[in-house]
């Protein structure tokens, strides 16, 4: 097999995006930006379209250029290219595929996750058991092998709700339907809700439970997630299917997906009435 060229990391992907867009924010063609900095226009695409690293202090010089005095913005670009050739912990994972090393190094960089599930507990609330159960039933393409490998990596994922010094932090409602799911390991869907339970308390984690009776809701429409980063980062969706999962961007896109979230959160149940429902729901578990 031919040898593949290893695909960007998200982080250098982002960095392009930016230093193209703030080029042409300042109508400079890449030539004229390229002669700026002494070098040949190929090299400023290849740093565009991902396919060269550039140095924190080019960065610098480069939005210099471009007429840029944001010092927190400076700050954020240069950090992001010392950061945009790092590979992740999970790139031990053979089971990891591009867009799921995507998520990965999103979840790394982010400050607060926002989820809508309604048939299935979000991937960083999940417990080994249950994690399991869902990716022997997922992942139908894939080796025995690889649902072990990938059911580690689930629960490995979740190393970012006790970073230090600043946890992710979590928000969200899950379908009533998702609690009540039998599974052939009758202890699984107990673990998970005892797990809720537990994890429902801790500071930086609200859940909430969209009730079966809560009438028509965005919701409807299907699970998603709004991820948001310090600044200067704007927000982003991550929509997942049996083939991966993709990302929506733009403030227009994102802005529906935030303005949906405020109503089914309007739709669920109080964290509180939740925590009540998961007992009962554990309760008639144990019966």
């Amino acid at each position: 097999m031919p040898n593949q060229r290893a695909r960007p990391t998200l982080r250098r992907r982002r960095l392009g995006e930016q230093l193209e867009a703030r080029r042409e924010a300042a109508s400079l063609s890449s030539e004229a930006a390229a002669t700026l900095m002494g070098w040949d226009k190929f090299k400023l695409s290849k740093i565009e379209n991902a396919r060269q690293h550039i140095s924190a202090k080019d960065v610098e010089a480069l939005l210099g250029h471009y007429g840029i005095t944001d010092a927190a913005f400076v700050g954020a670009m240069a950090d992001l290219a010392r950061d945009a050739g790092k590979r992740g912990w999970w790139t031990g994972f053979a089971q990891a595929g591009d867009s799921y090393q995507d998520l990965l190094s999103v979840d790394a960089d982010a400050e607060t996750m926002r989820f809508y599930s309604p048939t299935l507990v979000p991937g960083l609330l999940q417990r080994g058991a249950y994690a399991r159960q869902v990716i022997n039933a997922a992942a139908i393409t894939r080796t025995d092998e690889d649902k072990e490998g990938l059911s580690r990596l689930r629960l490995a994922r979740q190393s970012v709700l006790e970073r230090s010094p600043n946890p992710l932090r979590l928000w969200a409602v899950i379908g009533e339907a998702a609690l009540h799911h039998k599974f052939p390991d009758v202890d699984a869907m107990r673990d998970q809700l005892a797990y809720l339970l537990e994890a429902s308390t801790r500071k930086g984690i609200t859940i909430q439970v969209m009730p079966l009776h809560c009438g028509a809701h965005p919701g409807l429409a299907g699970m998603f997630n709004i991820i948001s980063f310090p600044s200067p980062w704007p927000t982003v969706v991550n929509l997942e299917n049996l083939r991966g999962g993709t990302f929506v961007e733009g403030t227009a896109d994102v802005a529906i997906f935030e303005e949906a979230f405020g109503q089914i959160v309007a739709n669920a149940l109080s964290p509180d009435q939740s925590r009540d429902t998961i007992a009962t729901i554990l309760k008639e578990n144990h019966t």
